[in-house]
């Protein structure tokens, strides 16, 4: 069974580069027709999907985000990374890494001085 873990900081300043790692147990992140993807759930609002990176290294992005977010992948520790750009308060939220029925626990994310 696959199993994600989102790691990274819990805060972050406004303007600085959000990174997060999601670590992949039980499954290869190079399986065929995997597409892992960074999903986010601010304060009082609804899942919006940020991006994902398929199992070829290719690359989706979402229009809203696509000037910010940067998708990458470290085959050899089986782990994406996502890295969001000139962050601000409306980026504080809960950040999920997924792929079809499984998502990790959930990383709390705050942007603030």
């Amino acid at each position: 069974q696959v199993q994600l873990q989102e790691s990274g900081p819990g805060l972050v300043k406004p303007s600085q580069t959000l990174s997060l790692t999601c670590t992949v147990s039980g499954g290869s992140i190079t399986t065929n027709y995997y597409y892992w993807s960074w999903i986010r759930q601010a304060p009082g609002k609804g899942l919006e999907w940020m991006g994902a990176i398929a199992y070829s290294g290719s690359l989706y992005d979402s229009p809203s985000l696509k000037s910010r977010t940067s998708i990458s992948r470290d085959t050899a520790k089986n782990q994406f990374t996502l890295q969001l750009s000139s962050v601000t308060p409306e980026d504080t939220a809960v950040y999920y890494c997924h792929l079809m029925n499984y998502w990790g626990q959930g990383t709390q994310v705050t942007v603030s001085s």
